[in-house]
């Protein structure tokens, strides 16, 4: 894969194509991500958690009726408290940061109050909780417990994705062009599919 390669597979500007490739490229030799169908696939999946390569750390900025997204996490009534309302352009750091505890507080490592917060998504892939910033940290020697900032450094951002892709068995799901058997791994869910799906047909065409 060359850099005109990735830009188009990405479908990027010439200087996020610039900014990434050698960091992505890197990170595909470090964790296995070696044929067409594979880098297609992670390219896909990477692409639509991070907006694009353009969005490093997660935002909490919902509307009320956004954030149904958590389904039961959060009452109709906090909600209604919390979720952006029409007219507003951002909600508060503060309000955001409400959310985050509440809907990922009590879960995968998170005990202490504001844990949900300190480790939400970050990164590619948008690493998310303690449990996970402790077993990525290992594996990239990094305190990501004590500094969990350090996974919006850009040489970090791209490993920690291939991190979670190695972690989670995701080049099998690649091998068996299941694409939506790895949303459901790398999302828990489908959140995105679709737009997944349309990142990875673009990838398909110059990769393979």
């Amino acid at each position: 894969m060359n850099q005109d390669n990735f830009r188009f597979a990405a479908n990027l500007t010439p200087s996020l194509a610039a900014r990434w490739f050698k960091l992505l490229t890197d990170t595909m030799d470090e964790f296995g991500i070696d044929t067409g169908l594979r880098q297609a696939a992670f390219i896909a999946q990477i692409g639509t958690e991070s907006a694009g390569f353009t969005t490093l750390s997660e935002s909490f900025n919902y509307s009320v009726v956004g954030l149904t997204i958590f389904g039961d996490r959060l009452t109709a009534a906090q909600r209604e408290q919390l979720g952006r309302k029409t007219g507003e352009l951002a909600l508060s750091p503060q309000r955001q940061m409400a959310i985050a505890n509440i809907v990922y507080g009590g879960r995968y490592g998170n005990q202490l109050d504001g844990d949900g917060w300190r480790y939400r998504g970050r990164g590619l892939k948008q690493v998310t909780f303690h449990d996970n910033y402790l077993a990525c940290g290992q594996k990239l020697g990094l305190d990501l417990i004590a500094n969990p900032d350090s996974l919006l450094e850009d040489a970090n951002v791209a490993r920690s994705a291939g991190w979670f892709w190695d972690a989670n068995g995701c080049n099998a799901f690649a091998d068996a062009k299941d694409m939506l058997g790895l949303t459901k791994r790398i999302n828990g869910g489908t959140n995105g599919f679709n737009d997944r799906q349309a990142r990875y047909q673009v990838s398909c065409k110059v990769l393979l």
